[in-house]
């Protein structure tokens, strides 16, 4: 079997090819149950708590800090911080705070903190805007298919 080089610009077949391989690799790896940042910061360091009391995101602060399955969580206040850990399951967002719409999908991706919304008294962040729209399509129908897909997620 002879494989032919393609030139694409600047970059080869052969390294896209080897680029592709190395993505597909990485996305077999296990995903970690909850979304941190390389600080280990759960919900890049907002609070998951003032999403309810507050109505908005709001970044916490490093003296109302809790540790919850393998991550750091932050807190605007103390009251923030004991109402989390006297019942995280209530506070923290679902699938582990990846973007709903992707896990809706199948796959994880990153959030941001400002697209997100509270349905049924549980927390769903996305990845931005246009992922938050396209989930709020049909809210109840990404919910079942990411409710559905996130073990599916986990046990790769």
């Amino acid at each position: 079997m002879q494989i032919k080089i393609i030139k694409l610009g600047t970059l080869d077949f052969s390294m896209f090819l080897t680029v592709a391989m190395g993505l597909v690799s990485v996305t077999a790896l296990a995903v970690d149950p909850v979304n941190k940042t390389s600080a280990g910061a759960a919900l890049k360091g907002y609070d998951p708590v003032a999403y309810f009391t507050e109505g908005k995101p709001v970044k916490g602060l490093s003296e109302f800090q809790h540790e919850w399955m393998g991550a750091k969580w932050y807190f605007l206040s103390a009251a923030n911080r004991d109402l989390f850990i006297a019942n995280p399951e209530k506070y923290a967002p679902r699938y582990g705070g990846y973007c709903a719409y992707a896990v809706s999908k199948g796959h994880t991706a990153d959030i941001s903190p400002s697209a997100w919304k509270i349905v049924d008294g549980k927390l769903y962040l996305n990845n931005g805007w246009v992922a938050e729209k396209l989930w709020k399509r049909n809210i109840p129908e990404n919910i079942d298919k990411a409710d559905r897909n996130w073990p599916k997620i986990l046990s790769h």
